[in-house]
């Protein structure tokens, strides 16, 4: 019998393995716009461990192994900014993405009393089929850097939470993308 995937509140145990998960999730959208100097690639365990004290993070576990993860942080006008989903490239396309976004909708709307949503996504990428069928729709376009173009998406106002929401981290919520 196989081990089912979890759905957790990150803790500061999990940055390594978060970080290590990050690099290799993000090599493919580098190797797309030959930009491997991205924040995602670039980020240091410090930062990350910062991320995940402020802010609104959840795992998806194997096991002991971090396998997905996403973080969530609010605003203090009722929106909360969704990043940095990913799902180990090995369990991609088992509805895993979905999940994990839907638990940090759920996270930051029962404790940072969350009532829209935004995310920035790769243009280009293979996000915005999920994101569109978790009720999210296009709202403009940014630009990261000189290759880069990015889509807005939102969504909201958020529904009641569709199931018991395990704490954020604690401290103050912070915006940023």
């Amino acid at each position: 019998m196989g081990t089912s995937v979890t759905i957790s509140a990150a803790t500061d145990q999990d940055a390594e393995q978060i970080l290590k998960l990050q690099y290799l999730c993000y090599q493919e959208e580098a190797a797309r716009y030959d930009d491997y100097g991205i924040e995602p690639l670039t980020q240091t365990l410090e930062s990350l461990r910062a991320e995940l004290a402020e802010g609104c993070a959840v795992v998806a576990r194997l096991g002991a192994e971090v396998v997905g993860s996403v973080r969530g942080t609010a605003e203090a006008d009722g929106t909360g900014w969704i990043a940095k989903l990913i799902v180990h490239p090995r369990l991609q396309r088992h509805g895993l993405g979905g999940r994990l976004l839907t638990a940090v909708e759920d996270r930051l709307a029962a404790e940072r009393s969350v009532e829209r949503f935004r995310l920035l996504a790769d243009h280009r990428g293979e996000g915005l089929p999920l994101y569109r069928s978790h009720g999210y729709a296009p709202v403009g376009t940014e630009r990261s850097g000189t290759r880069l173009s990015l889509v807005a998406l939102e969504k909201g106002p958020a529904s009641e939470p569709r199931e018991t929401a395990t704490p954020c981290a604690p401290g103050a919520a912070t915006a940023g993308r």
